[in-house]
């Protein structure tokens, strides 16, 4: 075993059963902007938007993590040029909680890199904290059932070797999330509409991208089982020097990286109205209709038309004999889609570059 992995398996000898009650949380906030765009850029991807709730995703995201963590124990992994909008939409975290990654390599160093900014170094019997990651562009309808679902991962983490996952109660087969198996934390990838329906009938669950364990047991996973990432992990990095590492980083989730591979996985079950906000077709969900099926907001004229969304953040928008569209002004673009094709959005801002 390579000297490295073999010294953060053993901790340095030191025995990790016991634990401190410390819960420190982190939001992984790197997102592109591209699934609604152009309401969302890379400069302003969708945690920062504030159609859902009235506050932005990312600091309703902060709010519930707050109550339970402490104002000064949240978090923020995000990119490198988002740093400073991330620090004004979050003023009350220290200005030293929220890091930027150098580029993007998926979530599997955002997480490494998680770890070293809460817990840097080795950890002892008394200090050894409980640390959750947490996207910052999902929605949860039910702040006070999440708050319970988390304190219960957190008290399972706290007691064990386990990386624990907070399972999403499914409301349909969706092909467009991840599946856990509840009995045994298996992951399973998005699968088709079949299968996805089968998994509901076994009792599945969705993955949230939800991960929650103490520093050593990430720290010991990364070492296992994602060895080019565990420096990232035990120790923070000047800028300079996280570039270079990054540079050399494969793109990989931490599903992929460590979940799919390490062998004690609990599954705490949630159902809390979470919901990932992934396209469009959320403001058919959340906003109101009008008598022919319309959702519009902003000025908007739609005359014998029907199922479209409309979404007027500067030029008026008007319809005429038209069904299932989705179209969107902002000062900068215009979007003018097929309500079905929203979820191919990566698609087409892609094709822009």
């Amino acid at each position: 075993m390579d000297a490295l992995v073999q010294e953060c398996v053993c901790v340095r000898g030191k025995s990790m059963k016991n634990s401190s009650t410390a819960f420190k949380a982190v939001i992984l906030a790197g997102g592109s902007g591209e699934r609604f765009w152009p309401l969302s850029t890379e400069e302003n991807p969708k945690q920062f938007l504030r159609v859902f709730g009235g506050e932005s995703l990312i600091r309703q995201c902060a709010q519930r993590l707050k109550s339970v963590a402490g104002e000064k124990e949240v978090f923020v992994v995000t990119s490198k040029r988002l740093v400073a909008a991330t620090r004004s939409e979050l003023p009350e975290l220290p200005l030293t909680n929220i890091v930027g990654e150098p580029m993007r390599r998926d979530t599997a160093a955002a997480v490494a890199l998680g770890v070293s900014l809460v817990a840097p170094g080795e950890e002892s019997a008394s200090s050894d904290p409980v640390i959750g990651f947490f996207s910052s562009d999902q929605m949860v309808l039910n702040p006070a059932k999440f708050i319970k679902t988390l304190k219960k991962a957190i008290s399972t983490a706290r007691r064990s070797e386990a990386v624990v996952t907070i399972g999403i109660k499914p409301t349909f087969p969706s092909p467009a999330f991840g599946y856990i198996n509840p009995s045994n934390g298996a992951f399973v990838e998005k699968p088709s509409s079949k299968k996805a329906a089968n998994y509901l009938k076994k009792g599945y669950l969705w993955n949230a991208g939800m991960f929650i364990a103490r520093a050593s047991v990430f720290k010991r996973a990364f070492a296992q089982f994602a060895p080019e990432l565990y420096p990232l992990s035990i120790k923070p990095f000047s800028p300079a020097a996280r570039k270079r590492f990054y540079e050399k980083l494969p793109k990989i989730s931490f599903d992929y990286a460590v979940m799919e591979k390490y062998g004690n996985v609990k599954v705490v079950k949630g159902d809390f109205g979470w919901d990932d906000v992934g396209s469009y077709g959320a403001f058919d969900k959340y906003f109101p209709h009008d008598a022919m099926g319309n959702v519009r907001e902003g000025p908007c004229t739609v005359v014998e038309s029907e199922g479209n969304i409309c979404v007027a953040r500067s030029a008026r928008i008007s319809l005429l004999g038209v069904k299932n569209l989705v179209v969107v002004t902002t000062p900068n673009a215009v979007l003018v889609a097929d309500k079905s094709r929203v979820s191919e959005m990566k698609k087409l801002v892609g094709s822009m570059k």
